[in-house]
């Protein structure tokens, strides 16, 4: 994708302060899709900037937000190695809402790096070819003798220099080139290298701004009571016991339960327990965990609608001498952020404005617009860092009802918080999902049918009509085996629970799903699992070069006594990944020891955050695989805090090596690539040690016992 780059007017300019001012497009790589846009089709708006100031400033506003995955520092280094400018002058902002320049802001499907890798490239060298055109004619040189280095351009042959500063304004002037050549790769100043991130210094001491930090003079706090049971709403309540509590100011009922009003956020949670509040519980009450799991497989055995299908599975599977078949699932799972969820919102008679941690800004916009009546002009969202988000942040419940609340108060500042309970209980979770597989081998042992039925909710309430889900079977139907007879279908089954997405999405449990029966086809065909994803992936280079490189990397074959190891792969986020566990499994105690992960993600833009990346998304995906799960009692989430939803603890980490397979290709993500694999080569290891298949989540000891 080509950028489009526009010099911006001096009215925009003067709002910035003197020097060189340019917009640029940051493609979001399913609009472009849905636009059926591809490199250098139509023009489209700005939805970035670039400021380069007559103080030596570089000021990069960007539409992304920043939830610890490195994402202000990565997008910075593509922009200034283009532009050529001194990196300790670079300073980030995010950029308001406006869908009119930005489009759908948000932070989602590890969108970042491999949307914008070309575009911010792309205008750090066209800011860059201006100065040098300014310089150029500054000196009466010619521009191809001159060069650039660390925010100066050069005149080799006088030795003169030029401060980009100093000819900001002048290269401002200029007409915008278009097409303007990249550097090669063996120019690289920045790219590749593993700078230290922007954000660390701010964050260590307390100055970045989360959405808990917003505090406003005469501010109030409020708590929502809500329904226990998912989709209930208040029948009649109570709140004269919670107004006498010390600092309540007041009790009132908005769409999504009762929310009390205080001084303070103490005084709120005080007040909210002296409340009295009946509810009507609705259908979902009639639900509980076994219920839901019936359900699924109930629905298995309905048809389904064809998410894939090669060959003639049905009739493959009914003449294989050698078949199995097995059983599947998965719970619901929290997304558990360390911030729980929090907005703080000022209404007016013409004006709205939110802070808020969130990876959905225009979401946050638009509901805030709804709410309020007033036109989205007039809303202004502010875009703090975030605690986590793992894809909860990209639901906007929480800004919903402070704005409902703040509209009732207008002008003043209101701070809702959500409490770890409310967050836990109250969550937007990673859908249940069950699937029966069947499948065989040939007369040689190699994998020859691979069929599987899903029966889970939707991710995003999509999949009406009879369509798939795409994402409640992706891992499953984008398998890259090259299997002859494959089918995959998928029911929708919703208990009413609502779902949304979770760290790696449909990977996270279809990998396990899938990869875990890949290992049983292994097994029933009698050979290494490792040579049989080998052998089926020979026509998907990027892939075999990733398991090779995990299997090299983990000295498959040969661990050490009392240690298995089981392996699984990925291409999710456009992303190749390989994982190999080593586990032991002694006194029904299961011990993991080490993970090997291999990852192609393109061209790396810094070393250090895509390991840090592959790390975290392996201890996201230990908790999930060890001990992640969200039961229901009677439409109620039984878990409510860190003792009944247990976090993965130091001494539970194994030692990673990350062994990162650098290419030309086009650039992936890296946030989520990591998780859908834990699962699988977990799971496949303790085969190994035990003998045991394990089939559901969270890993039980008494599976393999």
């Amino acid at each position: 994708m080509s950028s489009t780059i526009t010099s911006v007017t001096r009215r925009d300019a003067l709002r910035t302060g003197a020097g060189l001012f340019l917009g640029f497009f940051l493609p979001e790589r399913a609009f472009l899709e849905a636009q059926g846009r591809g490199r250098g089709q139509g023009a489209v708006n700005p939805n970035a900037y670039i400021h380069i100031g007559a103080d030596e400033s570089v000021r990069f506003i960007i539409v992304k937000a920043e939830m610890g995955q490195g994402t202000v520092t990565s997008l910075s280094q593509l922009l200034a190695d283009e532009l050529d400018c001194d990196w300790k002058r670079v300073t980030t902002e995010f950029a308001p809402v406006n869908p009119a320049l930005y489009g759908n802001q948000g932070v989602y499907g590890s969108q970042s790096i491999r949307a914008t890798y070309f575009p911010l490239r792309q205008a750090g060298a066209t800011a860059r070819a201006m100065l040098v055109e300014a310089a150029a004619q500054k000196w009466s040189a010619d521009k191809s003798q001159l060069r650039t280095e660390a925010g100066f351009v050069v005149n080799p042959g006088t030795g003169a220099k030029l401060s980009y500063g100093s000819i900001a304004e002048e290269a401002a002037k200029l007409p915008v080139p278009q097409g303007v050549a990249l550097k090669d790769p063996k120019q690289f100043r920045y790219i590749g290298k593993s700078i230290k991130r922007l954000d660390t210094k701010a964050k260590v001491n307390g100055t970045a701004k989360f959405g808990l930090d917003a505090h406003f003079p005469g501010m109030l706090f409020a708590v929502v009571e809500r329904c226990p049971v998912f989709g209930g709403k208040v029948a009649s309540f109570d709140g004269s016991k919670a107004k006498a509590v010390p600092g309540v100011k007041d009790v009132v009922q908005i769409p999504s339960g009762v929310a009390v009003i205080a001084e303070n956020t103490w005084a709120a949670m005080q007040g909210r327990k002296a409340l009295t509040v009946r509810f009507d519980e609705g259908p979902t009450a009639a639900y509980s965990t076994p219920d839901i799991t019936k359900m699924f497989i109930e629905y298995a055995q309905k048809p389904g609608a064809v998410a894939k299908t090669t060959g003639d599975a049905a009739a493959a599977m009914a003449s294989a001498a050698k078949k199995i078949e097995a059983e599947y699932h998965a719970p619901f799972q929290s997304h558990a952020p360390m911030e729980p969820m929090n907005c703080t919102a000022l209404v007016t008679a013409d004006a709205c404005e939110v802070w808020a941690s969130t990876q959905s800004q225009t979401g946050s916009r638009q509901v805030a617009a709804q709410i309020t009546g007033l036109k989205p002009e007039a809303v202004k969202v502010n875009t703090a860092f975030m605690g986590g988000g793992f894809g909860r942040r990209g639901g906007t419940d929480y800004v919903s009802e402070a704005v409902e609340i703040a509209k009732l108060v207008p002008g003043k500042h209101v701070k809702l918080t959500w409490t770890r309970e409310d967050d836990m209980r109250h969550d937007l979770y990673r859908p249940a999902s069950y699937v029966k597989f069947a499948g065989a081998v040939d007369a040689e042992g190699w994998p020859s049918v691979y069929i599987a039925k899903v029966a889970c909710p939707s991710f995003f309430g999509g999949g009406r009509g009879g369509a798939v889900d795409g994402t409640a079977v992706e891992g499953i139907h984008t398998l890259e085996y090259a299997i002859p007879h494959m089918q995959v279908d998928w029911r929708k089954a919703d208990p009413g629970i609502p779902t949304t997405f979770w760290r790696a999405v449909g990977y996270t449990q279809n990998t396990f799903f899938a990869e875990g029966f890949i290992d049983e086809l292994a097994a029933l065909g009698g050979k290494d699992p490792l040579a049989v994803r080998q052998r089926m992936l020979a026509g998907s280079p990027r892939l075999l070069a990733v398991l090779n490189k995990a299997a090299e990397g983990a000295k498959w074959g040969k661990a050490p006594g009392g240690h298995h190891q089981g392996v699984a792969v990925v291409n999710n986020i456009g992303s190749y990944t390989a994982m190999v566990a080593e586990v032991s499994v002694v006194n029904k105690k299961l011990k993991v020891h080490r993970i090997v992960c291999a990852v192609d993600c393109g061209p790396v833009v810094n070393p250090a955050i895509v390991k840090a990346q592959i790390e975290s998304g392996i201890a996201y995906g230990l908790t999930a695989a060890l001990k992640g799960e969200i039961t229901i009692d009677r439409g109620r989430v039984k878990q409510g805090n860190f003792h009944e939803y247990d976090m993965l603890r130091i001494d539970e980490m194994p030692k990673i090596d990350v062994h990162i397979v650098e290419t030309n290709n086009n650039p992936g993500g890296i946030g989520e690539a990591s998780v859908p694999t834990v699962a699988p080569a977990i799971a496949n290891a303790i085969f190994a040690a035990t003998k045991k298949r394990v089939r559901s989540l969270p890993i039980r000891p008494e599976v393999f016992a």
